[in-house]
């Protein structure tokens, strides 16, 4: 049976898509061959690049973040390469993973899941490295299994500092659009990104962003290559186009998107999701409730990770607040399954829609028989109050 009043999705991803952006999306489909659909991609392409804070090229994949990993690494590597990785959590952990499927011998620099990846621990295995075998240093920028966001620039700086000539590539699926980013400033050379978390679209789309580094890595990397690669994306790309069918109406639906986003304007929105992260974190407080991520240098605007009492399930809490309240909340992945519920605060969110899920998750408690303590959902009320409006679109 419906249940009344609106689902709350409050995973990390897929983020709840605006109505304006379900409305473009809704479209008629267009050739994709024709004038038209030139004017949308050349403005699509060349917006993205305020997003991702480039001037260099955005190539746009019909495909999930996974194949934006895969395409970041075979158009830069070849087989017997190394990457260095920092185990953040599974995320993390699946990106070396898939470099290992690849031919590629990722080597961990560390292992923390809770928090972001440690820049002098980068540092000192580059160090190490005086033959340069390391090609590569891959970092999530936002990991979304735990709640930790890593500072992109430290890692820059503790490349630099060692000397390294590796290719900075990251992660930025749940961070761009919601946590900042800055490609060119901070010399990045890949960002890998994805359609259905800040960018509040329906899963669909992934991208590279693309330095001038790893576009000359390219052009001697040995890891065959056919649709990732970007060259003839590239080269169609110039006038608009795409060298296969395109998801035509999910780039309608990103041309809302951007918009959206540009007409909050970014540092709006970062600090949006960074007052709404705090408001959350002092509620998990109240409850007496562990924040997964245990550095507050690298709490996450995008989502809290709260770790369950002991001997209380976070499925079952979950599934409980499912049942009762109509709102899903993100499970624990693989080291943390079970032992960890997500609440999202990414996208198209606003103080309301997080109180609505701070009160479910409190009611949730109640039923479920999750010890914990009174006051979270009014603290969380207090602190938006007294901070003042965000500035929602």
């Amino acid at each position: 049976m419906k249940k009344a009043g609106r689902h709350f999705l409050q995973i990390p991803g897929p983020s709840p898509v605006p109505e304006a952006v379900l409305a473009a999306t809704a479209q008629q489909v267009i050739d994709h061959r024709s004038p038209e659909f030139g004017a949308l991609g050349t403005r699509v392409l060349g917006n993205l690049k305020k997003i991702f804070k480039t001037e260099h090229h955005v190539v746009i994949y019909p495909s999930s973040g996974t194949g934006a990993w895969e395409a970041a690494m075979c158009n830069t590597l070849s087989p017997g390469d190394k990457v260095l990785t920092y185990e953040t959590g599974h995320f993390a952990s699946l990106w070396a993973k898939l470099a290992n499927r690849l031919g590629l011998v990722p080597v961990m620099a560390g292992e923390n899941w809770r928090a972001g990846a440690d820049p002098d621990i980068i540092e000192a295995q580059l160090r190490k490295d005086t033959g340069h075998e390391i090609k590569a240093v891959c970092v999530v920028h936002n990991e979304t299994s735990t709640g930790a966001t890593t500072r992109l620039k430290e890692v820059r700086d503790a490349m630099d500092a060692a000397g390294h000539p590796a290719l900075l590539m990251v992660d930025s699926i749940s961070g761009l659009g919601s946590a900042d980013l800055r490609m060119d400033e901070w010399e990045i050379d890949v960002v890998v990104a994805g359609s259905q978390k800040g960018l509040m679209l329906p899963p669909g789309l992934s991208f590279n962003a693309v330095g001038p580094k790893a576009l000359d890595y390219s052009k001697s990397a040995g890891i065959r290559r056919s649709y990732w690669d970007w060259s003839e994306m590239i080269a169609f790309n110039r006038t608009g186009y795409f060298p296969y069918t395109p998801a035509t109406n999910l780039l309608f639906g990103l041309d809302k998107a951007i918009d959206m986003l540009l007409d909050e304007g970014l540092d709006s929105v970062f600090a949006r999701h960074e007052r709404l992260a705090e408001a959350t974190r002092l509620a998990v407080q109240a409850w007496g409730l562990e924040n997964q991520c245990q550095s507050p240098k690298h709490f996450s605007p995008v989502l809290t990770a709260v770790l369950m009492p002991e001997g209380h399930s976070a499925d079952a809490f979950r599934r409980t607040v499912l049942e009762n309240f109509d709102m899903s909340l993100g499970s624990g992945l693989s080291k943390v399954a079970d032992k960890v519920f997500r609440i999202g605060h990414l996208g198209d969110i606003n103080e309301l829609t997080l109180m609505g899920t701070l009160a479910g998750c409190e009611m949730g408690f109640e039923l479920a028989g999750v010890p914990y303590q009174r006051g979270g959902v009014d603290t969380a009320m207090r602190y938006l109050a007294q901070t003042g409006a965000s500035g929602q679109h």
